[in-house]
């Protein structure tokens, strides 16, 4: 009789993988996974093309997605899990793909991911619901060290990330976003799709960093505007904007007092950042 390799042999379904190492989707750690390998191989073909790209997958989970990203033609993989029981399983899968894939066990809150491995790199990852918007805002800090970003999130999540003024989905997300990459929704994800099934529909959202991007003093000078023009979205903009240079500020930007923050576009917000981190260092 043959007794059967106890790695991840290449027939075995994700669910015989959950099954056999007990990963129960634990709420604590916004866990929902993608089983379908017709929809991770979906999601790994929206990053482009992946020749000679090191790509960093964050809670790789059963490993649906990783599996996916290793039949493309991606020079690395890299995993960052924070559960030590997908460790076990990302460690069997990693043992069928040496020197392909790489484990990190750590928590991707708390990590730099631009460590982790040599540029060109992406990130492609189905992200835990409950960290997905600061993970994202991390990475925008950062958009020199990633050639694209193709990420999962809650569909609300992604039309914040891509919403336009004036409509009801725009803010600070949308902002920060697009004022460092190029934003689109390329596919929606229903909640059958995933084990055990969320209480809401998912999409995938690329986003490509435009060349130029903004100093790091820039960036937390935007972080500041839109924290305080979104504050308070109900109020005309010198008065939302008044603990940090009201009238002087949007005259300074060129922009009308009495607009609130939902109108303005990207250049408008641009602006006002530009001009509060002029006030915060005029002899820069």
């Amino acid at each position: 009789m043959t007794v059967p390799s106890p790695g991840v042999a290449p027939q075995e379904s994700l669910r015989d993988v959950i099954a056999r190492h007990d990963l129960d989707a634990r709420k604590s750690l916004g866990q929902h996974f993608l089983l379908d390998p017709g929809i991770t191989g979906r999601i790994a073909s929206m990053a482009g093309r992946l020749e000679d790209v090191n790509v960093v997958e964050v809670g790789p989970g059963p490993g649906g997605l990783t599996r996916a990203l290793l039949q493309t033609p991606a020079a690395s993989v890299t995993v960052v899990e924070v559960d030590p029981r997908a460790i076990v399983i990302m460690n069997e899968l990693a043992a069928s793909h040496p020197g392909r894939l790489h484990v990190v066990e750590a928590d991707a809150m708390r990590r730099d991911l631009s460590t982790l491995c040599p540029t060109p790199r992406q990130i492609v990852a189905n992200l835990p619901y409950n960290v997905g918007t600061p993970l994202l805002i991390g990475w925008l800090r950062q958009a020199t060290c990633w050639a694209r970003l193709t990420l999962m999130f809650q569909l609300e999540v992604a039309q914040r990330i891509c919403a336009t003024p004036d409509s009801d989905h725009y803010g600070r997300l949308a902002v920060l976003s697009q004022w460092v990459a190029r934003c689109g929704i390329v596919m929606s994800i229903p909640p059958g799709a995933f084990f055990p099934p969320p209480k809401v529909h998912s999409a995938v959202v690329n986003l490509i960093p435009h060349p130029g991007q903004p100093s790091a003093a820039l960036f937390r000078a935007m972080e500041q505007v839109t924290a305080a023009a979104f504050g308070q979205r109900r109020k005309m903009l010198r008065g939302a904007l008044r603990g940090i240079g009201g009238d002087a500020l949007l005259e300074a930007a060129d922009i009308a007092g009495n607009r609130r923050a939902e109108t303005l576009d990207i250049a408008d917000f641009d602006r006002l950042a530009r001009a509060h981190l002029q006030r915060l260092s005029p002899a820069s």
